[in-house]
């Protein structure tokens, strides 16, 4: 349920919400964000006065004097044909965040954030969860194409002490996608503390394009945080005001060193609930390459690129346009400065960005339209999908497997401006219209999740193949989930 108080915060951070909103889409289009500035310039005036309880904490380690960590590579126990055996355990463990401070977090193997799952499509993946929490976890592949029973659906979950297999057989597009934990009422804040990681889907067939591979291919996490006195991370249902600290792989404000070439950077938005709105340097013009479910057809030169919560924007960076000892900074215009890269040295480069990068199908014949509406409501302040608010027993929309769909997805949050966005599990979907408008080239591959900025209608096409079985969409937003807006859909014969 959400609160009265929060509420409130919502309407008094409305002009914040407006900036993310325009920041959104001039970065959809390839335009420079706004840049941040004035008092109003992040969620709220509180973002800038530094008032949460640890913000001296966090303000006292100088920005760019951490380093950059690339996530361990999580490496199979086992082998056999066609299989992969990986085990990961869920715990709880201390690590530095903030320098010469330790905070307690909920991790994958000790790991914050999680290790890199680097798969082979075609190839199955059988992963073994345990659970050494103290409470349910129920893990989910955002953007995988996988059986329900291994989906992570919000109810069926781990209990402590147990383990179970998950299956992910990836076959589907190669594509950057994550894990995250999806226990219902609980997945924010389990997101939050730590339980997300990067799960890559690799195909030996793209060797051919070129693109900067091995050290030059590099994934980046980022997310917002909000530390107490002590560095312990402080979760608040709809903190829009106190999450001030971003973190790039689990570090604030890092820096990288990279050599004066190409390289491919894969970014993540892991926050629950933050909009990223990001540039290089003095709006350097790089070349996304890629989305939520993988390349492009064809890359597409961006001065500035959004990314909502869960979604993802690969980008291929030239450094060698800058002498080496550069120093360019990733900037967000709310955040300002989120990841310094230091040119250090020059390296050889045979990679390129061809011009054409991968086969997009022209979106099937439809069979059926539906409508979704996300918004609050004023009457019980919970976050709700057509009205309704998730009941796990109640099955929203039913679909007959191996059709193709088109749904409007509409924020009718337009009296409290609250901004929110679209994951459908199961499916990746290819964007028709924004506001009657075609899509911008950043947003024509195929996606899983999709920013809706207030009074927006964003029109989509899926196609439900293979699986039968109950999977939910939501807002990603995810404390928005965890507080009702999420429903459910049977993939019936």
């Amino acid at each position: 349920m959400v609160s009265r108080r929060s509420v409130i915060t919502v309407g008094a951070t409305a002009g914040a919400a407006a900036l993310v909103t325009t920041a959104t889409a001039a970065a959809a289009r390839g335009e420079t964000p706004p840049r941040a500035g004035g008092p109003h310039a992040g969620h709220g005036a509180a973002a800038h006065q530094n008032t949460a309880r640890g913000a001296h904490l966090a303000a006292a380690a100088a920005p760019f004097t951490v380093r950059m960590p690339i996530p361990a590579v999580q490496q199979p126990v086992a082998s056999v044909g066609n299989t992969d055996f990986y085990v990961v355990t869920t715990r709880r463990t201390s690590v530095e965040i903030l320098p010469g401070t330790r905070t307690e977090v909920m991790t994958y193997d000790g790991k914050f954030p999680g290790p890199t799952f680097k798969v082979r499509t075609g190839r199955l993946a059988v992963v073994v969860h345990t659970n050494q929490l103290d409470m349910p976890t129920a893990a989910h592949l955002h953007g995988g194409h996988v059986p329900s029973s291994s989906d992570g659906f919000p109810t069926d979950v781990l209990v402590p002490g147990r383990s179970r297999v998950y299956n992910y057989p990836n076959k589907q597009r190669a594509a950057t996608l994550w894990y995250h934990d999806h226990a219902h009422h609980m997945e924010a804040e389990h997101v939050y503390r730590g339980l997300a990681g990067f799960y890559l889907i690799e195909d030996p067939a793209q060797a051919e394009l070129r693109l900067p591979s091995g050290d030059y291919d590099i994934p980046i996490m980022l997310r917002d945080a909000r530390f107490a006195d002590d560095a312990s991370l402080v979760f608040e249902p709809d903190d829009f005001e106190n999450r001030n600290t971003i973190l790039a792989n689990g570090k604030p404000q890092p820096y990288f060193r990279v050599a004066a070439r190409k390289y491919r950077l894969r970014f993540l938005n892991g926050s629950n609930l933050r909009t990223f709105a990001l540039r290089l340097g003095n709006d350097t013009e790089v070349a996304q390459i890629a989305s939520d479910g993988g390349l492009l057809a064809a890359p597409t030169p961006v001065r500035g690129w959004a990314m909502s919560p869960g979604e993802r924007v690969e980008v291929v960076v030239d450094f060698s346009q800058f002498p080496v000892g550069s120093q360019v900074l990733l900037q967000d215009a709310q955040a300002g400065p989120v990841l310094r890269f230091d040119v250090t040295r020059t390296a050889a480069d045979r990679s390129r960005v061809p011009d054409r990068l991968s086969s997009i199908a022209s979106p099937r014949a439809a069979t059926n339209e539906r409508a979704f509406t996300l918004s609050l409501d004023p009457q019980t302040f919970q976050f709700v999908i057509n009205g309704q608010a998730f009941d796990p027993n109640r099955v929203d929309t039913e679909i007959k497997r191996g059709t193709t769909e088109v749904w409007s997805i509409t924020n009718g949050d337009t009296m409290f401006g609250i901004p929110h966005n679209f994951h459908p599990h199961l499916v990746q979907f290819r964007v028709l219209d924004r506001n009657g408008q075609p899509p911008s080239p950043g947003e024509s591959g195929y996606k899983d999740t999709i920013a809706v900025a207030p009074g927006e209608t964003v029109r989509i096409q899926a196609t439900f193949g293979d699986y039968l079985g109950r999977y939910v969409y939501h807002c990603h937003m995810i404390d928005h989930s965890a507080a009702g807006m999420m429903a459910q859909m049977s993939i019936v014969p």
